[in-house]
């Protein structure tokens, strides 16, 4: 990729339309984008872009192994990204989503092989800030999203912390101050019988436990 200036919105009371609308022409045209969420920001691409996609893991260092996230507007864009949702998915989705939990689950054919590494899984989530849902709204319903570091590195909470060498890859960033959150995501693989907690982020492991003891109560 060709190092650029990235084009920065400062999203102020009364621009969150402008911001919405140019990432809709960024992801189409297959850029990547910087935005916001509820947890970290995020470095996003349209499903639909494969050299988007092998952008990211590029700009990212990532390796070609680790699947990428998807971040959805609504549940009903996870009933149609995954095979099927489990009653223990619906259990942690109804409690969580909103929110900062990443479920694991079967993937539907919709979901390219280019950001599952070739899994038969996908890490879905709803995330618990309206403009990224807006944004995500606007493209679809569903975005390529995981956090704009390098591999490895600690997940930025405000554009400051985004490392330039990345940001010189992306054609727009959206700057809505510190992300509330500042932790990544739980991620809970719910295709085993036994849920597993991969990480351990801002939902607790013992949270997780709590809600699906008191379904099984």
């Amino acid at each position: 990729m060709m190092a650029r200036t990235p084009e920065t919105l400062i999203v102020e009371p009364g621009r969150e339309h402008q911001a919405v609308a140019r990432a809709v022409e960024v992801l189409r045209a297959g850029g990547l984008i910087v935005l916001p969420t509820d947890t970290v920001y995020g470095l996003a691409a349209a499903l639909d872009r494969p050299t988007a996609i092998t952008d990211i893991f590029e700009v990212k260092q990532r390796p070609p192994d680790l699947a990428l996230p998807v971040l959805l507007a609504d549940e009903d864009e996870a009933v149609r990204l995954a095979v099927e949702l489990s009653d223990t998915a619906r259990c942690l989705t109804e409690a969580f989503w909103p929110g900062a939990l990443t479920v694991v689950v079967r993937k539907s054919d919709l979901v390219p092989d280019a950001i599952t590494a070739g899994r038969a899984t996908v890490g879905l989530r709803v995330p618990d800030c309206e403009l990224t849902r807006r944004v995500l709204v606007a493209c679809g319903g569903a975005l390529a999203v995981t956090s704009a570091n390098l591999s490895g590195a600690p997940p930025p909470h405000e554009v400051a912390q985004i490392p330039d060498g990345l940001l010189a890859h992306v054609a727009l960033i959206i700057d809505a101050g510190p992300c509330p959150g500042g932790v990544p995501s739980t991620v809970v693989d719910v295709t085993v019988d036994a849920p597993r907690v991969l990480r351990e982020g801002a939902i607790t492991r013992r949270r997780i436990t709590q809600v699906l003891e008191q379904r099984d109560g």
